[in-house]
């Protein structure tokens, strides 16, 4: 069953806010082989300019991903994430992401394509401050293989 196109454009959130945390940030920069200073020191982190220690530009993906989570999870999109591959994510930054950020996430499902037995699902997951400022802008696109009949 393909996923259905009619759900282009709708909209999820805004959900929960993220707690930005120090251990957060120290975890991810672990993960992703980070090695700034300015991601484990917040002497080293002030001394670049910044208020407290800052994420991996890609760390964005992991608030990204919790409201991305709400498309695929929506019967009525018809993703089923056991035939998934992310086929491509781009990070448009407002700003850089610190210790202490407290941030929102809101999506929307920009465009449904369907061809050679493929959805290609592409979403815009938009993440503001605790005032609403824009964050950063998160683009992803899953691959969604359809059933072979």
């Amino acid at each position: 069953m393909p996923v259905n196109p009619e759900t282009q454009g709708r909209s999820y959130g805004p959900f929960e806010p993220y707690e930005v945390t120090r251990g957060a940030i120290r975890a991810f920069a672990d993960a992703v082989d980070a090695r700034s200073g300015a991601h484990f020191s917040p002497e080293v982190a002030r001394a670049e300019g910044y208020e407290d220690v800052v994420a991996p530009a890609t760390f964005a993906a992991i608030i990204a991903q919790k409201a991305e989570f709400h498309v695929v999870a929506d019967p009525e999109v018809g993703v089923d994430f056991s035939k998934v591959v992310h086929a491509d994510e781009r990070f448009t930054h407002h700003r850089p992401i610190v210790a202490g950020d407290v941030v929102r996430a809101s999506v929307i499902i920009e465009s449904i394509t369907q061809r050679a037995g493929i959805s290609m699902v592409t979403s815009r997951a938009e993440l503001t401050d605790a005032d609403g400022v824009p964050v950063t802008t998160v683009m992803s696109t899953l691959a969604v293989r359809e059933d072979q009949s």
